[in-house]
Formats: C-alpha cells, sequence, structure tokens
C-alpha cells in the first residue's frame, strides 16, 4: 500500500478516490522542522502554499516518489532538483482559474463602488452621518465599456479575460510569450461566440488600461513599481491575486494617496503571513487573505484532479 501524506490537507473527494485505488491518506498536518523524519514513513507528499519541499528535504527523504501541488504556482517547491532526482512533481493548473478570476471582480466591484471603505464606515458612521457617506460615495464607475489589461496570459488571466469580456470589457493582455487565442464565451442554451485575443506589449497594457490585474509567477523584482505607475492612467484600479512581491508595496501606497491609483484588490502580500499595516488599514485598499482558489467549487476539482493525478502516476 502507497502512503500519501497530505500535508496542507487535501478535499474528501480527492482522499475518498485515493482510498478507493488503495492508498493510504494521512492529512495531519506535521511542521516543517519535524517534516524530514516523518515522510520517512510515505511514498508521496502533498501540498498547498504553506508546506515547503527544498532540496534540503528532498535530499533527507530518498523514499519520496511523488510531490504534488494542489494549485498553480510551485514556489514553495524545488521543482527542477526533484525532477532531477527522479521524484515526479504534478500540480492542478486549470482547477481553480474560474475561482481567481471570480475573485479579482470581486475586488473590482468593490474598488469602483467604495466598497471596502463604506464597510468600515457605516457600522460607526451609518446611523449618524448617513447623508454625508452618502455624497462621499456617489461617484462610481462601471466595468462596462471600460479597459482591463491583464498581466501574465495563462489559464487564470484567460478566465479573467472571459469574465471581463462577458461584462462587456475591452481586454488588453500581455505574456512572456506572445500569442494569440480565442476566447470562448458560452451562453445559455448552447450557444457561445468566440473572440480573438493578441498579446500586446507590457508598456502597453500598463498606459492603455483602466484596470490592471496581475496573473504572474513569483518574480525577482516587482512588476509594478514606482516606474510602471508612473505610465498608466490617473485613476486606475489595480487588482493582484497572483504572487506577493509582484508590486512595489511603497510605490503602490504612494500612487494610491497621490490618487495615480484609484483603489487596489490584494489578495496576496509581500510579507504573508503578516502585511504592512498601512496596506491593511489603507481606504483605498480591498483586502482579502489569500484566497484566490478557495472556494467548495475550486477544492472539489483540485483534489480530484491531484488524486487522479497521482493514481496515474503509481499505477503505471
Amino acid at each position: 500500500m502507497f502512503k500519501i501524506l497530505a500535508n496542507d490537507g487535501i478535499d474528501p473527494i480527492g482522499k475518498e478516490l485515493l482510498e478507493k485505488a488503495g492508498f493510504q491518506v494521512d492529512t495531519e498536518t506535521i511542521a516543517q522542522d519535524q517534516l524530514a523524519e516523518a515522510l520517512k514513513n510515505y511514498d508521496a507528499i502533498t501540498v498547498r502554499s504553506a508546506t515547503k519541499v527544498r532540496k534540503e528535504l528532498i535530499d533527507a527523504v530518498p523514499n519520496i516518489k511523488l510531490i504534488g501541488r494542489g494549485g498553480v504556482g510551485m514556489d514553495n517547491i524545488d521543482v527542477e532538483y526533484a525532477r532531477s532526482q527522479g521524484i515526479a512533481v504534478v500540480n492542478t493548473p486549470a482547477a481553480s482559474s474560474l475561482s481567481v478570476a471570480e475573485l479579482v471582480f470581486s475586488h473590482l466591484f468593490t474598488g469602483i463602488r467604495f466598497l471596502q471603505d463604506a464597510n468600515r464606515k457605516m457600522p460607526v458612521e451609518g446611523s449618524t452621518q448617513f447623508n454625508n457617506l452618502k455624497k462621499a460615495y456617489a461617484k462610481g464607475t462601471e466595468l462596462s465599456g471600460k479597459t482591463i489589461g491583464i498581466i501574465g496570459f495563462g489559464r487564470i488571466g484567460r478566465a479573467t479575460a472571459k469574465v471581463a469580456l462577458g461584462l462587456g470589457m475591452n481586454v488588453l493582455a500581455y505574456d512572456l510569450y506572445p500569442t494569440e487565442t480565442e476566447i470562448t464565451l458560452d451562453f445559455m442554451g448552447g450557444q457561445s461566440v468566440s473572440i480573438p485575443i493578441k498579446t500586446v506589449s507590457l508598456d502597453e497594457v500598463i498606459s492603455g488600461s483602466d484596470f490592471l490585474s496581475l496573473h504572474t509567477p513569483f518574480a525577482d523584482k516587482p512588476i509594478l513599481g514606482a516606474e510602471e505607475f508612473a505610465k498608466m492612467k490617473k485613476g486606475v484600479g489595480i487588482v493582484n491575486c497572483s504572487r506577493g512581491g509582484t508590486i512595489d508595496e511603497p510605490a503602490l501606497i504612494e500612487a494610491l494617496n497621490s490618487g495615480k491609483v484609484s483603489f487596489a484588490g490584494l489578495d496576496v502580500f509581500d510579507n504573508e503571513p503578516t502585511p504592512l499595516a498601512e496596506i491593511l488599514t489603507h481606504p483605498k485598499i480591498s483586502l482579502t487573505p489569500h484566497i484566490g482558489a478557495s472556494t467548495n467549487e475550486a477544492q472539489e476539482r483540485i483534489g480530484a484532479e491531484l488524486a487522479t493525478l497521482i493514481i496515474e502516476h503509481f499505477k503505471k
């Protein structure tokens, strides 16, 4: 019987699939500094973003045959080194795309109607300053007819484009690997329409967009910093549901304070799990605690896909 440690948990559907296939699945979380010893009793480990699987750990557990990542990015795994040691590394890049895309638009709708600030002030001032608050939040805007710039046009970027097109937005997209593709919108009754999208330069996306959404992997330096903010339209809205470190946070705060950026929506942060206080308390920032893929539907898809990949590897 193969033994798997799902150290960051796995959806019950995935666990059930693995157990029906004859695997033993343990979901008790083991502390990072105790993993080297514990993993000597397992054939595989699955992680999300919390557990790190670095070279030192890989060297300490030569019995491990597979590392599974429930999600997209694998920044917490030394992927190439693991594979060089004959260890399979698998992930589930498609399973959470829609969930992340919907969170992007949760932040966008929040920002254009000042909900992040209204939800803070209404409980405190709503009964005494109602008319003043009504006036303060009366100049919202609509997404329809505006341009969204998508930086990183992989699966999640394309899912974001699909929602944007459905709302009547124009899409500008940038990717490290230029591409031409079609985004297909499916409607009730079996009808669909395909819309061609061609990626453009990063400068075109930054300077030509009313809203920007980041969908890139971890970067050595911020993708959006003071130089990029200077090129943006005045009043741009920015959403980051990708990776902490892709936005220069002090530069973002300065841009928000100056009015260059009208609002930001952040699901990821430089200093997770202890984001900057200035970020957490800023009235123009909508905040979520890294929950992009955390919907019931996405977790079911992730668990099922991960289980299938593991079964296929060990049964082949």
